[in-house]
């Protein structure tokens, strides 16, 4: 079974959460993390309280012909403490130093190819799997290698519904020395993190667990998934592989083509990260360089965007719907917006300084101020619009000088625009600035 379709979700589901803004290794998130998908030795697991997983157990129905193969691709991440110096060069006496440490990862996979569905009805099988240890390229050896051993097992269920139920099972077994068994840090290089797998068929296809025909919808009720859950994949409407995920998603899940790369966050937008990775300072962005190989990446990529392709990951439109014309003769109703609207001011005294747009004010919030508007508090920006509403009241639409993404602000897009009244800015000029110092 050729999974190349399906391969680019899997490796987001991979890599999710591997590093995060501010991309860090000192970070406190980056220090804690591997929250999907993460199977422990089951020793260290057991002793856990409350008990930590190690095994995932998925469950699908199957409509198969006779003769009908399965392929069954197991992934996940091995994480290896680095060290590494400021200069860049690799150094074991860095793992004393946290701002000098972090975990990299390796992937893992073993493949399971062309399992007869009728072989497994009849018999299930059973494999202890083990995986020797990993080394980074170039093997960088700064920290012990560690040999992973996991149970695997896959079965097949004859339905009365004259469908298969698949159930396969995922258990790390690897061994712990008892010293291990007590600490977590010690524990996740001997995990399997991020695991899913990818399963395919050859002569038969697969139900959907979200929207099974009512005709297999008892045969769906009937399944368990832990620690996974199966979706469709691959191009729609196809129903020859599934990806058992970690992370619950929809059949057919796709990576946007509008994405530049990985940035390990599928709950953010790529356009605010790469925005944030531009304001890091010089020390935060040289860490960032000399830390994980795909922090540096993500920098790289970032440092040399083009506008265009800024503007690109700032948003797409994929459908349209139909707008209906109204009538040159046809009511509004009672209330009329194009009516009552009035024309904004052109401009707003503020401290005896007449503001128009395009002039420069520094914002000092009031009233009601979000966490947001504290951010800001202090910040210059321009003057991009003045707007009144239809109770008059005044706002200045202003554009941060100090945004790496102002163009969008004065091109009016959501997110680089904040509204402020008058009494919540002051003019910023030498005429101003030297009247109040005289008062």
């Amino acid at each position: 079974m050729n999974f190349e379709s399906a391969e680019k979700i899997a490796a987001a589901i991979l890599y999710e959460g591997y590093i995060l803004y501010p991309y860090r290794p000192t970070a406190i998130k980056n220090r804690q993390r591997w929250n999907f998908g993460t199977l422990y030795p089951r020793v260290y697991a057991e002793a856990q309280k409350p008990e930590e997983p190690f095994r995932l157990q998925a469950e699908c129905i199957v409509l198969a012909e006779e003769g009908a193969t399965l392929d069954i691709k197991i992934s996940f991440l091995q994480l290896i403490r680095q060290g590494r110096a400021l200069d860049g060069t690799e150094d074991a006496a860095a793992l004393t130093d946290p701002s000098l440490a972090w975990e990299e990862a390796v992937e893992r996979t073993s493949e399971h190819p062309q399992l007869l569905l009728g072989d497994l009805l009849a018999q299930p099988q059973q494999l202890t799997l083990h995986l020797g240890a990993a080394t980074l390229p170039g093997d960088q050896v700064v920290a012990p290698r560690t040999d992973l051993q996991a149970l695997f097992t896959v079965r097949i269920e004859a339905l009365e519904s004259g469908t298969l139920k698949l159930h396969i099972e995922l258990e790390n077994t690897t061994p712990l020395r008892s010293e291990a068994a007590a600490k977590r840090d010690e524990a996740l290089p001997h995990s399997l993190v991020s695991a899913h797998m990818l399963l395919g068929l050859t002569g038969g296809e697969f139900v959907s667990l979200l929207d099974p025909q009512e005709s297999y919808s008892g045969a769906v009720a009937t399944c368990s998934n832990t620690g996974v859950f199966p979706v469709l994949v691959g191009t729609e409407p196809e129903r020859t592989m599934m990806l058992c995920s970690p992370i619950i998603l929809y059949d057919y899940p796709q990576i946007a083509p509008e994405s530049g790369g990985d940035f390990f966050d599928g709950t953010e937008m790529d356009e605010m990260l790469t925005l944030r990775v531009l304001t890091l300072t010089d020390a935060e962005k040289e860490e960032m360089r000399n830390g994980d190989p795909r922090a540096r990446q993500i920098l790289e990529r970032t440092e040399n965007m083009t506008p265009e392709a800024m503007l690109k990951a700032h948003g797409v439109v994929r459908s349209l719907r139909q707008v209906r014309e109204i009538p040159a003769n046809e009511p509004f109703g009672e209330w009329n917006p194009f009516v009552e609207a009035k024309a904004p001011p052109e401009s707003v005294t503020v401290f005896g300084v007449a503001l128009r747009v395009g002039d420069r004010v520094r914002i000092w919030p009031q009233k009601n101020a979000d966490i947001m508007d504290m951010a800001l508090e202090g910040k210059v920006a321009v003057i991009e619009a003045i707007e009144q509403d239809f109770e008059d009241q005044v706002q200045f639409a202003v554009v941060l000088d100090d945004d790496p993404g102002r163009e969008f602000g004065m091109m009016r897009q959501p997110g680089h625009r904040f509204f402020y009244s008058p009494e919540e800015v002051e003019p910023v000029s030498e005429a101003f600035a030297t009247e109040r110092e005289l008062k």
